[in-house]
């Protein structure tokens, strides 16, 4: 498997002759295609010069201890540098989703429980929303459907990541172990004696496609408009703004009216429809490869419960990776990388045993 590092050297240094050729340089497209994959390879390359340096200390070390045993004392420290560099670099080398550096859409949708559930799913839509904030990620409610009591019976939001991210840290590399179904645990607002209730939402996280990654025949859309409904200020609930797009093939249908115009409306709606049309390819594409599917925490299985937050406890627990915390409130507002990563450690160790069969 490390030699495989040496093929990624080789090929960071290519990279590198490339970016300074002028030919590369005068094509935005391009420059920008070959920067990105330069910078996906600098952490393995950096790893990968790591773990040469120690074991250079390292056999270093072993000669002069042959003449001076003073130099047995160091040995102990350097070989752990080695296990330790080459431990990270492995990680590195495990092939990675291909979609980790795409942007996202993610939809929350209220479940079993009424205007509760309502309401907890407007609290997950806030929670994502305060969690892309604190990872300088941009979001943009593309599409929300408003409860009587303030929550959402569903909503739609984009979330962007910034620059060229370092390998892991884009938007679905974190945010695609959030799919499934979270259960709530608390006292209803709606509740008059003070009873704890258990209700449900569903998260559904998609990487975003490209226009020209995902083709979209015209004849194969039935597109009908119709009237805004929910809170708005002008043109909503007056004009034939909203808009539903049917995926005839696929029978896919998504609907959107945030928006004031039609046509703004058709294009939130195209984005979202291209999403999904590229998750059902690769749902299938999982569903094919046994491998790939057990080795990885997410499930293509939507209706898997993944995660319960207990309001009484002030606890968030993951069934998934066997989290648990004690610090909910802050999860909500916003801290949720200790969970994520928590599915991002078992998804990469579970990687990694399929490649290295222990």
């Amino acid at each position: 498997m490390l030699d495989s590092a040496q093929a990624i050297v080789a090929e960071h240094a290519e990279l590198e002759r490339r970016m300074a050729d002028p030919a590369v340089a005068s094509n935005p497209d391009r420059a920008r295609e070959v920067a990105k994959r330069y910078a996906a390879l600098g952490p393995t390359v950096a790893a990968h010069h790591a773990w040469m340096r120690a074991l250079g200390d390292l056999g270093a070390a072993r000669e002069l201890a042959l003449e001076d045993p003073a130099f047995a004392e160091e040995l102990p420290a350097l070989e752990a540098t080695v296990t330790a560099a080459e431990d990270r670099l492995r990680r590195l080398l495990i092939p990675r989703d291909p979609d980790d550096d795409r942007d996202v859409i993610l939809e929350v949708k209220a479940g079993e429980g009424g205007e509760e559930s309502a309401l907890f799913a407007g609290d997950l839509l806030r929670m994502y929303l305060r969690h892309a904030e604190r990872r300088g990620w941009r979001t943009d409610v593309l599409d929300a459907t408003e409860s009587d009591l303030g929550g959402y019976k569903d909503a739609r939001v984009s979330i962007k990541g910034r620059g060229n991210p370092q390998p892991g840290d884009a938007p679905w590399a974190r945010l695609k172990f959030e799919g499934g179904v979270h259960r709530v645990q608390r006292v209803p607002v709606t509740e008059s004696q003070g009873r704890i209730h258990t209700s449900a939402a569903g998260v559904w996280v998609m990487p975003e496609a490209e226009e020209v990654e995902v083709s979209i025949d015209p004849n194969d859309l039935r597109i009908d408009v119709f009237r805004s409904s929910g809170p708005g200020g002008q043109s909503v609930n007056t004009t034939d703004s909203a808009v539903r797009i049917t995926h005839v093939p696929t029978g896919v249908v998504v609907s959107c009216q945030n928006e004031k115009s039609q046509l703004q409306n058709r294009e939130a709606a195209l984005r979202v429809l291209r999403a999904r049309l590229h998750q059902l390819a690769m749902d299938e594409r999982q569903a094919a490869d046994a491998d790939a599917r057990s080795s990885q925490v997410r499930t293509v299985d939507r209706s898997e419960r993944i995660r319960t937050y207990n309001y009484p406890e002030n606890r968030i627990s993951d069934h998934r990776t066997g989290f648990k915390a004690h610090n909910l409130d802050a999860v909500l507002d916003g801290d949720l990388d200790p969970v994520i990563q928590s599915c991002v450690d078992a998804d990469e160790a579970a990687r990694l045993a399929a490649l290295t069969g222990r």
